[in-house]
């Protein structure tokens, strides 16, 4: 019996210890006014990799943070362990938040890393379907990446195809329109007074297209920071452009729920893990 504790122990390490294998994007960061010494961690990103062997299908998985900081836990690790309990490998992303003082052009340097995210696995990995799951401003970003992967922010000489095959945005951010936007993620992006060109660029339910992938989308009603206009209103796109998705609304809730709604058993997860299964 000893002996079993013991392999199942091994085992469970090994699977910890590749679980949490970090690995940086690029060998020479793009858009950085400093070089990566002087950049600091917390500006240098990287992946964390939840990997199965078996894995046939895996998921970028963006986490929130209103463009000020990654909520890399609760919306990073925890997303990608239920995943992997899904039979999906998945790979976590730390992006680098918009900062002049680090970035040549701050608008674009969340969406290279989600490029490069996307690269990355594709570059290594022979998966049938590779998606993306975003919250909050994450799902902001993982709506940026779902409607300019042509639009090649990073290097990509072999032209690998940067195109979810699925997305799930949870209480994402969409637009960029005062009346339902996250102020905090707009002016941290793309700042007090943007441009037109960024306002439109960056409203991403006026990006959306018959290329778009299929969207799941998640959120409450009751949601006070991001409102729940903005899935709505990108609901109403994908259906205009014929693209397959489908939403998963509570009454409650708020914002920033993560995995547990704790006003609500429903989990959305399950309703989601259903839906991905049943897509073609």
């Amino acid at each position: 019996m000893k002996f079993i504790y013991s392999i199942l122990f091994v085992v469970l390490l090994n699977y910890y210890t590749l679980a949490q294998e970090k690995v940086a994007l690029y060998t020479e960061i793009p858009n950085a006014t400093k070089s990566a010494e002087g950049l600091g961690e917390e500006n240098i990103p990287v992946l964390y990799k939840y990997e199965l062997p078996s894995a046939k299908q895996a998921v970028l998985v963006i986490p929130g943070g209103g463009y000020s900081h990654v909520a890399i836990n609760h919306e990073g690790h925890e997303i990608a362990k239920a995943f992997n309990q899904e039979g999906y490998s998945a790979f976590v992303l730390y992006y680098r938040l918009p900062k002049d003082e680090y970035m040549e052009i701050r608008k674009i340097g969340p969406l290279q890393d989600a490029q490069r995210g996307m690269q990355y696995i594709r570059e290594h990995y022979d998966f049938d379907k590779i998606g993306v799951i975003g919250f909050s401003a994450g799902g902001h970003l993982a709506s940026s990446l779902s409607n300019h992967f042509d639009d090649v922010k990073i290097e990509n000489e072999h032209a690998i195809d940067l195109a979810p095959d699925f997305s799930v945005l949870v209480y994402p951010v969409i637009s960029m329109d005062d009346e339902i936007t996250h102020k905090g993620s707009k002016k941290n992006l793309i700042g007090e007074q943007p441009h037109s060109d960024d306002l439109l660029y960056f409203s991403l339910e006026k990006q959306v297209s018959t290329k778009t992938p299929p969207t799941f989308l998640v959120h409450a009603e009751d949601d006070k920071a991001v409102p729940v206009a903005n899935a709505l209103r990108y609901k109403e796109a994908l259906d205009r452009a014929g693209v397959i998705n489908d939403m998963f609304i509570y009454n409650t809730g708020g914002h920033g729920f993560g995995l547990h709604n704790k006003t609500d058993a429903r989990k959305w997860s399950e309703v989601m893990f259903t839906w991905l299964k049943d897509l073609k």
